[in-house]
This record gives C-alpha cells, sequence and structure tokens, in this order.
C-alpha cells in the first residue's frame, strides 16, 4: 500500500499568522491541528502530497488535475504576498493519473487550466506542512459537479497510480465545513450548517466513508460547504485500507467549520469497498421505488430502458404502449385521451441526468408526450452525457404533467411549491416547474426562467403560471 496516510485540514486565510494578524488566535484548535498534522507528515516523510483542492479549477462535469512541471503561488489576495510557496509537480504521477482517468472512461484530466498559480485551498494547508518538512513534490487535483460517487472513484484512480508508481503517498484532503453556522458569520445561518458539520465530523472520526456519499445535496448546498467532495475523493484513495481515525479539532467561532483529523493506515481491508457497499444500497433503493412508482413513471422508465438498451425510441401507439395501457386499466384513459404538456425529469445519485418537456402538447395524447420526452431526457438534453445501459440501475424518474396556463402580472401571484412560471420575450420562452429543490421565492423562480431563455432581467417580458400534477 503506498499511500501511507490522509489527512483532513481546513483552509481558513486568517489561520497564517501573516494574514490573520492575531485573528488565528480565535482558532486555536485548528492551529493546533495544524501542526500535529505537519509533525505526522514528517513522521512518515512521503515522496509525494495529492492536495485535493475545492479551490482550484471546477468544472460541472470534469475533474482538473494541474498540469506542469512545478507551481508557485502566494497569499497576496489576502494581503500578505510575501508568504509563498513553490512546489514541484509529481510529473509522472500527473502522466500516469491522466492515462488511467482515459483508460476507464473517467472525465479527469489536465485540459482547462485557468489559473496555474495554487489556490489558497492548497497554499494555506501547505504553509504548515512546510514548517516540519519541505521534501516532497505534489499533486493538486480539483474537485467538481459530478456526482459524490464518481469524486470517490476518482480517489480510487490516485490509489491505483500510487500503487503502480510504488510512490509513497500522502492524500490531503483541504476543505472548510459549513460556512453557515452564525447569524452574524459572513454567510449568516442555515439551519443545515450544524447538521452538516455534526455529520461530516462523526463520518471522519469514524472512518464511515460509505455515509459521506449518502448526503443530500441539497442539504449540503443549504449548508454551504465545500470541502465535502476532497473527503469523498480521500476516501476513494484509501478504498479497501482498514484506518485509524482521529478526529483533532472541530470548531467553528467565526460562522465558518473547520475540522482537522488524522487518518492512519493501518492495513488492508476487504469489507472497505465503500462504493460497492453504496451502489448496492442505490440499486435497491431504485428496485424498490420501482415496485410502487406511478404508472406514468412506469411508462417513462419503460420508454427509457427501451430506447438505452435497444435503441428503440417508442411511439404512444407503438405495441409495447398499448401493452402498457392494457396492464394499466386505471390510468389507460388519461394517457390515451388526455393531451397535455408533460415534463420528464431524471435524477441518478442524487444529481439531475436529465430533465426534458414540453410546455404544452405536441402528440397525439399524453402517452406519447411522455414517450417522447422520456427518450429526449435520456438522450438529448445537451447538459449531460447520454444515458447508458449501466445507469439504469441507478435512475430516479419523474412525470410533471402541465395544466393550461394563465397569464399573470406580478410576481405576487406565484407560489413556488404550487405554480410554475412561463416568461416569454419575442421568440424566447423559458419554463421552470414549481416545487424544485433551492427555489424558495417567485422573484428567484422567475429570474432562473429568464435565465434558461437567454432573456435579460432588464428586458420587456410577459408571465404565465401554471399547476402541475407530479408522478413519482
Amino acid at each position: 500500500m503506498a499511500i501511507v496516510g490522509a489527512f483532513v485540514l481546513p483552509h481558513p486565510p486568517l489561520a497564517i499568522p501573516e494574514v490573520g494578524k492575531g485573528q488565528e488566535q480565535g482558532i486555536s484548535s485548528t492551529l493546533e491541528g495544524y501542526k500535529k498534522v505537519a509533525r505526522r507528515i514528517a513522521q512518515l516523510a512521503p515522496e509525494t502530497i495529492v492536495v485535493i483542492s475545492p479551490h482550484s479549477v471546477m468544472y460541472s462535469d470534469y475533474i482538473h488535475i494541474s498540469p506542469g512541471r512545478r507551481a508557485v503561488g502566494n497569499m497576496g489576495k489576502f494581503g500578505a504576498s510575501q508568504v509563498k510557496i513553490k512546489k514541484n509537480y509529481d510529473f509522472e504521477f500527473v502522466q500516469k493519473l491522466e492515462k488511467a482517468a482515459q483508460d476507464s472512461g473517467f472525465p479527469a484530466g489536465t485540459m482547462g487550466e485557468k489559473d496555474e498559480h495554487l489556490d489558497h485551498g492548497t497554499l494555506v494547508p501547505l504553509y504548515f506542512v512546510e514548517q516540519q518538512y519541505q521534501d516532497y513534490k505534489i499533486i493538486r487535483c480539483s474537485i467538481s459537479g459530478l456526482p459524490f460517487i464518481d469524486h470517490y472513484r476518482f480517489g480510487k484512480l490516485i490509489q491505483q497510480v500510487s500503487n503502480d508508481l510504488g510512490r509513497r503517498t500522502v492524500v490531503l484532503a483541504s476543505g472548510d465545513l459549513s460556512h453557515r453556522l452564525l447569524e452574524d458569520g459572513p454567510y449568516g445561518f442555515n439551519p443545515s450548517g450544524p447538521v452538516f458539520d455534526d455529520r461530516i465530523t462523526k463520518d471522519i472520526a469514524s472512518g464511515d466513508f460509505e455515509d459521506m456519499m449518502e448526503f443530500d445535496q441539497v442539504m449540503c448546498e443549504a449548508a454551504g460547504e465545500c470541502g465535502h467532495r476532497s473527503f469523498i475523493e480521500m476516501a476513494g484513495a484509501l478504498d479497501g485500507v482498514a484506518v485509524e481515525p482521529e478526529l483533532l479539532s472541530h470548531e467553528g467561532p467565526f460562522g465558518v467549520g473547520y475540522a482537522t483529523a488524522i487518518i492512519e493506515t493501518v492495513g488492508l481491508d476487504d469489507s472497505r469497498h465503500f462504493d460497492e457497499v453504496y451502489l448496492e444500497k442505490e440499486k435497491a433503493k431504485v428496485a424498490e421505488a420501482e415496485d410502487s412508482e406511478d404508472p406514468y413513471v412506469s411508462l417513462a422508465r419503460l420508454s427509457i430502458r427501451s430506447y438505452v438498451e435497444d435503441g428503440a425510441s417508442l411511439e404512444g401507439d407503438s405495441p409495447e404502449v398499448r401493452e402498457f395501457l392494457r396492464n394499466h386499466p386505471e390510468v389507460a384513459d388519461g394517457l390515451s385521451n388526455q393531451q397535455a404538456g408533460a415534463f420528464v425529469s431524471i435524477h441518478e445519485h442524487g444529481r439531475l441526468r436529465g430533465c426534458i418537456g414540453t410546455i404544452s402538447a405536441t402528440q397525439r395524447s399524453l402517452a406519447g408526450e411522455i414517450v417522447q420526452n422520456a427518450v429526449s431526457a435520456c438522450s438529448r438534453d445537451p447538459r449531460f452525457a447520454p444515458i447508458k445501459p449501466e445507469d439504469l440501475d441507478y435512475l430516479d424518474v419523474n412525470v410533471d404533467v402541465l395544466g393550461e396556463a394563465e397569464p399573470i402580472d406580478s410576481a405576487e401571484e406565484l407560489d413556488v411549491k404550487k405554480y410554475g412560471v412561463i416568461v416569454t420575450s419575442g421568440n424566447k420562452r423559458g419554463l421552470l416547474l414549481p416545487d424544485i429543490p433551492g427555489v424558495e421565492s417567485p422573484e428567484q423562480q422567475i429570474r432562473i426562467a429568464l435565465q434558461k431563455a437567454g432573456i435579460s432581467e432588464r428586458s420587456r417580458f410577459t408571465m404565465e403560471r401554471f399547476e402541475v400534477v407530479r408522478h413519482e
């Protein structure tokens, strides 16, 4: 096992005395944690430190690995340009990690660097490491908007390359916890903040890395966390490894949670393949949901499966749909004789995977509307790669049937839980469904609909509202 240890460290710039100018004393437990981690890294004497930073280049569907031979950065953005770190990259490790990602079809690599300078998510932890140990090269990896499970998979690639090279490696997961712990903090308070901090620190302290992948993403966003995916990548790098974790500190006196931890590696443990555990649980949940799901959703799922597995795009009056309606007489009349717009939404591992719909009817029946939009959602949503056969067992599907739209004059006539909104300006038209997680006000709902349509908020536009019947 070439990975000899892993560590959790936050990255508040004020932890550095030249930046904090005394304020760092307010996080004395964190400072002591930094020192303990630095001393332990010095004892381990790694050849390479893999730093996972949420403040490196971030893409929605791609994990970035910093390219080049060396990198430099300073704390000039925080008024301390004299604090500078210059390190060589482990170029061979980077090359092999990128190739491992390519060979496995994983979306990660060195393309798309926007700023070659080391970010503060890297600089702050390394500032303390450098006090005790300097004889190492670095790898700098980012996080992404990909599902949690994909960050675990990327961590496994880090482990694979480390083992292949026989490189004595330490993984350093840089990340703060919730940014919304106090009303008078810089980001205010949200009830999800303390909940997130309590749960993630328990996971770190116990080594329960599988639970990290089961967090609700809406809760994570409400908490304003930044380190969660860093910790999951670290967990993936420790896949199949027995560990002895120690949570050194957790505090948040300034309204942002900071945790420090040492995770010792003590051998192999075949029971700690948490991606396999997670996927089996997800598969079972989807299978259970399928057994009781609404027939409208079953029809959408039938259309998706037919297209993904066989390349067959069903029609509203195809034999498969007619057979489906015979087997579901309780909804056959509505699906066969009603016409309406409908949206099909697909989620995978808690993340949107496709959503396509029609504002008004385009097919002769609602059944036809659903099967057409289900195919489009799984294969033609430009924001996502088409769904593959191996994805089918992990999909959550829902269908929204739209009611008649009615004109409105102001946001006061909207209710984000009850009504969707349609905005129109010239030939541009945008729609947002009701009851979307994270959408909390009519003004926000309108703003998102305008953005989707490419309509400026300063433009003249009309609005309509509509109700939906949601099938899950």
